[in-house]
């Protein structure tokens, strides 16, 4: 993995050096409003960026990257994530402090990720699956250019009765 930097921000791949910052970020109870829960401590949040280093799937068929964002100024702000499968599909996933919604800095921190899966990664689709009733959540993958999924689509991907399903072809 490598850094990614957009105009705002660096995309820094994720370690276990990052949760006494994230913790930080992800105690803000703005962003459960529609699901999950802060980290129980630092201690929790460490642990699991040391296991989710590897990068890969204990069976190794997906790659997991995760990169934090951190601002020009220095201050982490979130992370956005990829899952990534041998057959060019990656599901994705993005969180944001809400100090910083409204800014634009999801879209320029999703566009980057992206660019860098299709660049790096070979990936060519993309999905996302949120809770339904997170509007700024589907506003943000519409400007992205993620479609709402076919029925058909969500039955196969299993997802919650409460969620939705998006996706997006990229041309390699």
């Amino acid at each position: 993995m490598r850094v990614i930097r957009t105009p705002r921000l660096a995309l820094e791949p994720q370690v276990a050096a990052h949760a006494e910052a994230m913790v930080d970020v992800l105690s803000d109870p703005a962003i459960y409003e529609y699901e999950n829960a802060p980290p129980s401590s630092v201690e929790w949040l460490r642990e699991r960026y040391r296991k989710l280093e590897s990068r890969r799937s204990g069976d190794g068929r997906e790659q997991w990257l995760n990169w934090v964002m951190r601002m020009n100024d220095g201050r982490l702000i979130g992370y956005v994530q990829a899952t990534v499968t041998d057959d060019g599909a990656a599901a994705i996933a993005y969180e944001l402090g809400s100090a910083w919604w409204g800014q634009g800095l999801a879209s320029e921190a999703v566009t980057a990720m992206i660019e860098a899966l299709r660049d790096d990664y070979a990936v060519h689709r993309l999905s996302a699956v949120f809770k339904s009733a997170n509007a700024r959540s589907r506003r943000l993958l519409d400007r992205l250019g993620f479609t709402a999924a076919s029925a058909d689509d969500e039955s196969a991907a299993d997802i919650e009765p409460d969620e939705s399903l998006m996706l997006r072809t990229i041309a390699p």
